[in-house]
């Protein structure tokens, strides 16, 4: 049993399209986010409160981030969404990583397709790498947790 909180900077992402495991290092996930919706009703009589039910969950998109990889079949995916309007949907896992590169936790996106995707702006003035950012839209993820 781990004694302290997991590190958030040592993970993988893995998409379900493709076996190159260059294509899947990204230095940045953001948007692992879950809510759940509620529509408020107003009971007749009552008038201290008012009752809030559940109505559905909502995801918000991820967000990847790297730097710009050249050949990746991951943008070839998202350039087919853009360009063509193909969409594919694909399937990922973000998992968390204990420091023997062990996984902890594992978010399994489902039926993921492109949003966005963006770079860098071009500096001659700065000496930074170009950055990529993905953004994806899914329909739920599942948490798989993995007992240590």
């Amino acid at each position: 049993m781990p004694k302290y909180p997991p590190v958030g900077f040592h993970f993988s992402v893995s998409f379900e399209l493709s076996s190159q495991t260059d294509d899947t290092r990204f230095q940045e996930v953001s948007g692992l986010d879950v809510e759940l919706e509620m529509e408020n009703f107003t009971e007749g009589g009552q008038n201290r409160f008012t009752w809030e039910l559940p109505k559905r969950t909502r995801y918000s998109d991820i967000t990847l981030k790297r730097g710009m990889f050249i050949g990746s079949p991951v943008i070839q995916w998202c350039r087919d969404a853009f360009e063509n309007f193909s969409f594919s949907p694909a399937n990922l896992h973000i998992t968390l990583l204990n420091e023997q590169h062990a996984p902890i936790m594992t978010w399994y996106v489902v039926h993921a397709i492109p949003k966005k995707w963006s770079v860098t702006g071009l500096n001659a003035q700065d000496n930074s790498i170009m950055v990529e950012s993905i953004t994806l839209s899914y329909h739920y993820f599942n948490i798989i947790a993995t007992a240590i």
